[in-house]
């Protein structure tokens, strides 16, 4: 269906010069065209789509979460965080596939076809050198989720109070770490010492490290062939038939890759420019729902449900973030100070996806696929509600006194950005902490990284060894 955002192409395409009118109306057109492909941009939506209060207050702390209903006398012992980077720039591999489309359109006679005269007139700034580095944005998303961590938290953020900090070697990982960092000021002397960041590739890149997942998921073209099957199905088809003919360009010419970078980068400039891109207008809300559902393809058999070893990977940070949870509950048993009050990881879309799917959330009753699309439009697997630039998983232990039962004393909360989790075990907010443990068991008990991520000795099928 035409959207107002192609209004420009048509009346361009009868005049041929735009009217005074008509250019006066174009950033409005254009806003237009933004605002209604913004909630479907996947892994490369802004922060502020998952709140968009944020994008009148960035320190907003918004509605009140009325489903909290912790007890009045409960305290928090420990925060800990794993947070995805703030907004980045495109990857080096992206902006040459742009370059690539951009000098195309370059070619082609101006007069013939507005909307590629339009692209062509906009000035390609991206240089590989950017590479997936993080973006002036990416350091403010990081800068005010510190700080409303520290409002909703205060206790916890309080003065003194040791903050362990750590991160993936990738600098947009580091740079989002020292953002939020400084995102507490110097009021917060956190133990007087300038936190030192740790770099631990194992607990945030797990993947990496997963020989298993690796040579089977990663590196093989085989187990996405429900991406590339979608790539070349019918929904696909029309958004390239219909982005070829308003580039006025053979479809021979566009590929489901070279249509997913024009749509990615009117993502990138709304997240990294807060503008509306030129490269908006190709793109219907219908359009943008179907390149949505490419993306979400990809995380789902790369990142999600769709191979058990993708979340099987990351029993390790898993493990890890309950062994700290128990330290926390012994020393406070025992009436020690709590040694690590805050821990703070800072890691990729890759590190989330993976976590939240062996905690069961988001699954869908059917898995996605090339050929459901229609029956997957209300699936709860969006991976731009999930893990958009900044997300965040937050564990919260509490302390509660005047309880009935010894197991009420400690409490525990999850935060998906910034919002509470529903828990899978009790439909509630808040679980003891005995609960959430005795829910995951296996998973603490009988997952090993090691066993898991080892490489069949024998030669089998990709697929049948997933």
């Amino acid at each position: 269906p035409a959207t107002a955002a192609m209004a420009p192409r048509r009346a361009a395409a009868a005049a041929p010069f735009p009217s005074a009118a008509l250019l006066l109306l174009l950033p409005l057109l254009l806003a237009a065209a933004s605002a209604g492909l913004s909630s479907y941009f996947g892994t490369k939506s802004r922060y502020e789509e998952v709140n968009p209060y944020l994008v009148r207050d960035p320190l907003s702390l918004g509605p009140t979460a009325a489903a909290s209903r912790l007890p009045a006398a409960c305290a928090p012992l420990q925060l800990r965080a794993v947070l995805r980077h703030g907004t980045r720039y495109p990857t080096a591999g992206q902006i040459r596939r742009l370059g690539e489309l951009h000098a195309r359109l370059l070619r082609r006679p101006a007069a013939a076809c507005p909307a590629a005269a339009a692209l062509a007139g906009w000035q390609m700034w991206y240089e590989e050198s950017l590479d997936g580095r993080l973006a002036p944005q990416g350091r403010r998303d990081m800068e005010h989720l510190a700080r409303r961590l520290a409002a909703r938290f205060p206790a916890l953020f309080a003065a003194r109070r040791r903050l362990v900090l750590a991160s993936s070697s990738k600098h947009r990982c580091l740079q989002s770490s020292a953002a939020f960092r400084r995102g507490l000021g110097p009021s917060l002397s956190l133990g007087g010492d300038e936190v030192e960041v740790q770099v631990n590739d194992a607990l945030m890149r797990f993947f990496d490290y997963c020989a298993k997942f690796v040579a089977l998921v990663e590196e093989n073209d085989a187990a996405m062939c429900q991406v590339n099957a979608f790539k070349e199905g019918p929904e696909m088809r029309k958004v390239l038939e219909k982005v070829a003919s308003a580039l006025c360009l053979p479809a021979e010419e566009l590929n489901a890759d070279l249509v997913q970078v024009a749509f990615l980068t009117c993502s990138y400039e709304l997240a990294i420019k807060n503008v509306t891109s030129p490269w908006c207008s190709l793109f219907s809300e219908e359009d943008a729902k179907v390149l949505e559902y490419l993306n979400d393809l990809k995380q789902y058999w790369k990142r999600g449900y769709g191979y058990d070893i993708n979340s099987r990977s990351s029993c390790i940070l898993f493990q890890d973030i309950f062994e700290h949870l128990d330290e926390a509950v012994e020393e406070s048993k025992s009436s020690k100070p709590i040694s690590s009050p805050l821990i703070v990881q800072v890691g990729h879309a890759e590190t989330l996806q993976p976590l939240l799917a062996l905690m069961g959330f988001f699954k869908d009753d059917e898995p996605l696929k090339a050929n459901n699309y229609i029956r997957q439009m209300h699936r709860k697997f969006r991976s731009g509600r999930i893990v958009p630039y900044a997300a965040n998983l937050v564990f919260v232990l509490y302390h509660c006194d005047h309880v009935k039962t010894s197991e009420e004393e400690y409490q525990v909360q999850m935060l998906l950005n910034e919002k509470p989790l529903v828990f899978l075990h009790s439909n509630e907010t808040v679980s003891t902490y005995a609960d959430l443990r005795g829910y995951y068991k296996d998973i603490l008990e009988n997952c090993h990284f090691k066993e898991e991520c080892e490489l069949p000795k024998i030669n089998v099928t990709a697929i049948d060894e997933l």
